[in-house]
């Protein structure tokens, strides 16, 4: 039960003095180094763990997006990772350009077990870590600060040992203050700067710090005080490769890798999609097409985002969110009316300019940048409105709707989602959009027409063939046009109709082009729409204008031929 006054059981964090921070002020303008911890970090999260053949496929991948660090186990603590380091060097699974990192605990006998695993790597980090945390000091460990300095001088003299008796592969050295956000500034400051003297560190040979928030404990502006507090005060910071490893207890997790950057940190060890103990690690997608979206190339390649999804899915068997940024299947999506009608008229704009900088509502970035198609950026149910439905008809469909029948239109589809309840399909509205329209042909049908004009004569004579309630008769019209000749036509007929707008475009391309057309006409002092496609612009707007007669007399009780105002 949640208490009254949490005061009493939780303390607030302890802010850094930092007053004169100067990160808010700082842009992030270049990719920082990125390491993967899937492989270890994510997979010691999972409720099954990896077998060899899901780590082999996941490593894979990660090489193919970019990725020149990779944390691959904890060979000290796992035979099936202590296997599959072993396998990755003697099979020559790693690229000479990727670096695989292996995590042990500051123990001699699991240092030496990491070592073997390592034997015949062309490049690999070695990360050590202990706990410098107060809590962890006391409750866990029972150890003095002197001890846990001596912890972890002790592991560093052990690697550096070790890593002089294998020259033939190229080491980095890392160590964690685990939990570094709970420990105290001056202490982690004391042990990175001991660790750094044992190791040798130099701006030569730099050695990787990496400063964890293992369990988010505080707002992100915290940490990256705290890491700006640290690269300004500790000693040989140019021997330093500053590393963040943001967790996300607190949900803020990218955003405090962000401004962890800001406040001058390297190097970012994070998870895809956000996978890892807890609520996760941070996610280096969403990290990365951040970057993205504000012109700096993130230096990883999710240009094809789905296929890498699926496969981390299928490798931690866990299901991505379809709301997770830049990835979810639904996460450039909109149902809302109001969205829709931006995204719209943006994507209008953009087809304009293709070449400008992008700015579609709602839209941070162009789905084609990340392989997805613009087919499921509008979608329909329920609270949709006409932007979303006139949408996808023009984009899948190649209808584009004139405004005022796409207002009318959108009302015929919100009856269908309101008495459904449900998501209406971009081929249940073409099939509306058929009924409604375009299957408008009786009891009055265009059977045929022919044209004829004088010589240097603006007037076209139209003679047509129509069928009225199952018979045909010929009707006569003279215009300035072929659709005015066959008003006049139709009027003269005892059909009265006039023309309050029309549209016309063509649909497909090639030998499946075809026209469409679209007229609102007042018939009896109301306007209606109609539409009609055919191979010939002339029989499309023939078409149309019987359309709206046909759903006129739809309208009408008993049926009866269809009188109005004739055409001026």
């Amino acid at each position: 039960m949640m208490l009254d006054n949490p005061a009493s059981k939780y303390r607030p964090f302890v802010a850094v003095d930092l007053p004169d921070r100067q990160w808010p002020n700082r842009r992030i303008e270049q990719p920082p180094i990125w390491t993967s911890v899937d492989l270890r970090d994510g997979n010691q999260s999972l409720i099954d763990p990896m077998d060899q053949e899901r780590k082999q496929r996941f490593f894979d991948l990660l090489v193919k997006i970019g990725f020149k660090e990779i944390e691959v186990g904890f060979p000290s603590a796992s035979q099936t990772d202590f296997d599959f380091v072993r396998s990755l060097i003697e099979e020559n699974r790693i690229p000479d350009d990727v670096t695989i990192q292996v995590l042990t605990q500051a123990r001699d006998h699991l240092i030496d077990r990491t070592f073997e695993s390592l034997k015949g790597a062309k490049n690999a980090i070695v990360h050590v870590y202990n706990a410098t945390d107060p809590v962890f000091r006391r409750v866990v460990f029972d150890v003095t600060k002197e001890e846990c300095i001596g912890i972890a001088v002790d592991a560093t003299a052990r690697i550096r040992q070790r890593m002089a008796e294998a020259p033939e592969t190229h080491w980095t050295f890392q160590y964690s203050p685990e939990l570094f956000t709970t420990s105290e500034m001056d202490f982690v400051k004391e042990v990175v700067e001991a660790v750094m003297e044992t190791y040798g560190a130099t701006a030569q040979t730099p050695m990787i710090v990496n400063l964890p928030a293992t369990v988010e404990a505080a707002s992100p502006n915290n940490y990256a005080d705290q890491v700006e507090w640290f690269c300004r005060h500790v000693n040989n910071r140019d021997a330093l490769i500053v590393s963040v490893h943001p967790h996300n207890d607190r949900g803020t997790g990218v955003a405090a890798a962000e401004l962890t950057l800001m406040a001058g940190a390297d190097r970012v060890e994070g998870t895809l999609f956000g996978n890892g103990e807890r609520t996760g690690n941070v996610d280096i997608v969403t990290l990365a097409m951040n970057l993205y979206t504000q012109g700096v190339h993130p230096g990883l390649d999710f240009s094809n985002i789905t296929p890498i999804m699926r496969e981390v899915e299928y490798c931690n068997q866990l299901p991505v969110h379809p709301r997770h940024p830049y990835v979810g299947d639904l996460v450039f999506t909109a149902f809302s009316g109001s969205h829709q009608d931006a995204i719209k008229k943006g994507m209008a704009e953009r087809r304009a300019n293709p070449d400008a900088v992008w700015e579609v509502p709602y839209l941070p970035i162009d789905p084609l940048d990340v392989g997805r198609s613009y087919e499921a950026v509008i979608r329909v149910n329920s609270q949709s409105g006409k932007g979303g439905v006139s949408y996808l008809l023009e984009q899948e469909h190649g209808i584009e709707l004139p405004r005022r029948l796409s207002i009318e239109f959108s009302q015929v589809v919100q009856e269908v989602a309101d008495r459904t309840a449900k998501e209406i399909t971009s081929q249940m509205i073409y099939q509306a959009f058929v009924d409604e329209y375009l299957a408008q042909t009786t009891p009055y049908g265009l059977v045929s027409h022919r044209l004829s004009s004088e010589p240097d004569s603006p007037a076209v004579t139209l003679e047509a063939t129509i069928e009225e309630r199952g018979e045909r008769r010929t009707i006569q019209g003279q215009g300035n046009g072929p659709l005015a000749a066959y008003i006049k036509a139709l009027a003269a007929a005892g059909h009265d109709v006039e023309i309050i707008d029309y549209h016309e475009h063509s649909r497909g391309q090639g030998a499946d082009a075809e026209a469409i057309a679209y007229v609102e006409v007042r018939i009896d002092g109301k306007a209606v729409f109609g539409v009609g496609t055919d191979e010939s612009i002339t029989s499309a707007s023939m078409k149309a204008v019987m359309s709206a007669i046909n759903r006129h007399v739809s309208t009408q009780a008993p049926a009866a031929n269809v009188t109005a105002e004739s055409l001026a």
